[in-house]
């Protein structure tokens, strides 16, 4: 049988989708590219805006089309749509939907399958045939069959859920309370996608830094990024990352860890939401803004090179043109690496959309967004022309559009031409030879290219289109 599988929203969605296509590899199924030739049709689900919740109704009414059509294809809903509630209200809007899982859990489609294994012929046999899959063991992931040896960056969850609940989130409701996962199952993970050919893994929680909070005395990230950190030299991951962390919860010890491990990137994503107390109050965000600013100060001293994205939201309930300017200022005085810009959506059951009022028009956030957008690409790009002319090493991610795509320590995304080598998967060291707000050209470095390339810049900068790609 086959299936296709489509995740939407954050990476821990992502990770949620690998999860459950390995638990389908492993009963022998295999990955299609369109759901027209699919078996098993699944949709992992976001809701943190209404936009997104509609899409995915969207898509599932869409497969309902092919089911009407193909009475035997199955259908299935992951994710926050489903959330960790009772799914009777999804499943009466939507009878049609065969299967229902929560985030980060896919048995009830293991389930629904085993249940049917003999109607629909699982394909064990096969499964037993792949060299690779010999040495899968218990609690592994499984890679789909397109994905072993070529997908070099993949996700690891280290903490599920949330017990924060910022008042305009509806991932605690979603997701749960937060629950870590132990020390050697993330290490294990790790592992299996290393013989898969993965080269960097980001570890992933909705506030990272809160990892081990949930066990007593047990370890925090810094102690697990160490026992990352040497499973990482032993199999030949290149990379580490994290992400989000709060700011209430970034330590020095955790930041001196970042400095100290060789293969723990200078990338750090930590949200402020706002730059006005009186928003992130009403955000419950538990901080000011003084508090981030010497946050930020605290991660340059640190962390040396390090780039910082943070995310924003615009158009809060009650959100005044003078406290939106102290977000815009407090964006345009700290000079972050990224921001993630989103206009304010309520979401059901959430504090805001109990208590508050979605009082800031539709068009008056979306020229919010623009004016930060606009300002904050300025920013990118006086911050990515510190690199011109500078060697940075470059994790090649895949071919695109004729030259070599991949990223750098600071996660910053670097283009470069060479026909002679296949560099997927491998470390390259590039010059930097242009720069642009969301993107950098390089050429692998000859004796005198750092010559060439100034020249080239001073003469005849438009030559080098951007390539606008995040």
């Amino acid at each position: 049988m086959k299936y296709y599988l489509e995740s939407m929203g954050c990476q821990m969605n992502t990770a949620d989708a690998q999860l459950l296509a390995s638990e389908l590899e492993k009963l022998g199924h295999r990955a299609t590219p369109t759901p027209a030739d699919a078996d098993i049709m699944v949709v992992n689900t976001c809701v943190v805006r209404q936009a997104a919740e509609d899409k995915a109704f969207s898509r599932l009414h869409e497969f309902n089309h092919l089911k009407k059509q193909y009475p035997d294809k199955i259908i299935g809903v992951m994710g926050c749509m489903v959330g960790v509630q009772d799914a009777a209200k999804l499943r009466k809007r939507a009878p049609f939907i065969d299967v229902f899982m929560p985030p980060s859990n896919p048995e009830p489609m293991v389930e629904f399958l085993s249940s049917r294994q003999g109607e629909l012929e699982i394909l064990g046999a096969e499964a037993e045939a792949r060299q690779y899959r010999d040495a899968v063991q218990d609690g592994d992931i499984l890679l789909p069959e397109h994905e072993i040896g070529s997908l070099i960056s993949a996700h690891v969850p280290v903490v599920y859920g949330c017990s924060h609940s910022c008042s305009f989130c509806i991932i605690p409701r979603r997701r749960g309370v937060e629950r870590s996962r132990s020390v050697g199952e993330i290490v294990a993970h790790v592992r299996s996608l290393a013989r898969q050919g993965v080269k960097e893994v980001t570890l992933l929680g909705q506030i990272v830094d809160r990892y081990g909070k949930d066990i007593p005395d047990g370890p925090d990230l810094a102690d697990l990024l160490r026992v990352v950190h040497q499973a990482a030299e032993e199999t030949g991951v290149e990379r580490i990352r994290f992400l989000t962390s709060h700011p209430n919860w970034m330590t020095d010890k955790l930041l001196d860890t970042v400095a100290e491990l060789p293969r723990v990137m200078p990338h750090i994503e930590v949200p402020v939401q706002a730059g006005d107390d009186e928003v992130l109050q009403q955000m419950k965000r538990g901080y000011t803004v003084d508090q981030y600013r010497r946050l930020i100060e605290r991660i340059r001293s640190r962390i040396p090179k390090v780039a910082i994205h943070t995310d924003i939201i615009v158009g809060f309930p009650g959100e005044t043109e003078a406290q939106f300017m102290s977000t815009y200022h407090l964006l345009e005085e700290l000079k972050l690496d990224k921001a993630h810009l989103a206009r304010y959506s309520p979401r059901p059951h959430t504090v805001s959309a109990r208590t508050m009022v979605d009082d800031v028009p539709e068009d008056e956030k979306a020229r919010r967004l623009q004016m930060i957008d606009d300002m904050q690409a300025q920013v990118q790009a006086e911050i990515c022309s510190q690199w011109l002319g500078e060697t940075v090493e470059v994790l090649v991610e895949e071919r695109h559009k004729g030259k070599w795509r991949g990223r750098t320590p600071q996660n910053k995304l670097v283009f470069f031409e060479d026909s002679a080598t296949d560099w997927k998967g491998k470390l390259a060291e590039v010059e930097v030879i242009w720069t642009g707000p969301f993107s950098m050209q390089g050429r692998l470095p000859t004796a005198d290219s750092q010559l060439m390339s100034r020249r080239l810049i001073a003469n005849d900068n438009a030559l080098l289109p951007n390539v606008a790609l995040q």
